[in-house]
């Protein structure tokens, strides 16, 4: 192995997590790492397209380490529109419900200019320690070192970070074998967004404001399951997102959308046929997020199992990421 392909700690996977190792130790005066990143581009699950978070959106108070981390890079917030009507589609043969929301009720934050406006500033000063398009096939410990095998060629560390989803580290071979219960976990621990659907328009206007409606729909039923105004924090541009409901998965892109316009328009009126752009993410077909066993969870599913704690491989690999955290799993 060459100088040049041994490092101190190699973290696999660009995402928030991965990220913030790394920002974490260029802050600590640490350079010699390394992140390796399957994907052609950083950020994982946060992804902002024409304005739309088609991954992680939403941060609230109880949120204290994304919130620091916001505060520490000189990132704005702002509070998610929510004012007039809410919709609760709840019977196929039944008129909407209209709600309000609570006044005193904790806001929820975006991040100005979108959620990637983060990844973008966690990448800026270690731009030349991230290799992309970089796939991990094997890790192997031996004696002082850990060799990670990637598609691309090998690498050596002392320590290493996996920072991708559990169940898509899973499919990694592990020399030694991690230790049956470990490996039980990680298969079994659901990979947050794997089975979303999402959807986002663009419009010149906020004319559901205008009618006094928040952008907000909860469907029970039909074509979304969430819907919620996504306009930009200097009201320059405007956008309503949300979920698809997963059965409309079977459909081809086409009839999808069909369906969907007509429902917003059954919702909102007419004029969401006037949007400017339409775009959807199925996060089930992105093999870096998701795999053939997808299933759908519609409770907070059970993260930061305890092993995910713990060192393994003589203490030279740990897990972290959205799915190992004990406190607010699943979150950014």
């Amino acid at each position: 192995m060459t100088k040049e392909n041994t490092f101190k700690y190699i973290i696999i996977g660009a995402g928030l997590s991965g990220l913030t190792s790394g920002y974490l130790l260029d802050k600590q005066s640490e350079a010699n790492f390394l992140i390796l990143e399957g994907r052609d581009r950083v950020g994982g699950r946060i992804l902002t397209k024409d304005t739309i978070d088609f991954g992680a959106t939403w941060i609230h108070h109880p949120h204290e380490n994304i919130l620091s981390l916001l505060d520490t890079l000189s990132i704005d917030k702002f509070v998610q529109y929510s004012e007039g009507k809410n919709i609760l589609m709840y019977n196929t043969r039944a008129e909407p419900h209209y709600f309000l929301n609570d006044p005193n009720a904790p806001s929820s934050y975006r991040i100005s200019g979108g959620s990637s406006t983060l990844i973008k500033k966690l990448s800026k000063s270690i731009e030349d320690k991230i290799k992309t398009t970089t796939f991990v096939t094997e890790i192997i410990e031996k004696e002082e070192v850990v060799t990670v095998v990637t598609k691309g060629g090998n690498y050596c560390a002392e320590k290493v970070i996996i920072t991708i989803p559990p169940r898509i580290a899973s499919d990694i071979l592990f020399s030694p074998v991690l230790p049956e219960e470990i490996t039980r976990v990680m298969k079994q621990t659901h990979t947050w967004m794997s089975n979303a659907i999402k959807v986002g328009l663009t419009f010149a206007t906020p004319f559901w404001r205008k009618k006094n409606f928040s952008g907000t729909i909860i469907g029970q039923v039909g074509a979304l399951t969430e819907l919620y105004d996504h306009s930009s924090a200097d009201n320059k541009t405007f956008a309503l997102m949300g979920f698809v409901n997963e059965g409309l998965r079977a459909l081809s892109a086409t009839e999808r959308k069909e369906s969907i316009l007509l429902y917003l328009k059954n919702c909102l009126g007419k004029e969401i046929l006037n949007y400017l752009t339409y775009e959807e993410k199925d996060w089930s077909e992105d093999k870096f997020t998701s795999c053939e066993q997808i299933h759908s969870v519609y409770l907070t599913p059970s993260y930061g199992n305890p092993v995910f704690s713990n060192f393994h491989m003589n203490n030279k690999l740990l897990f972290s990421g959205a799915e190992t955290s004990p406190i607010h799993g699943g979150y950014m």
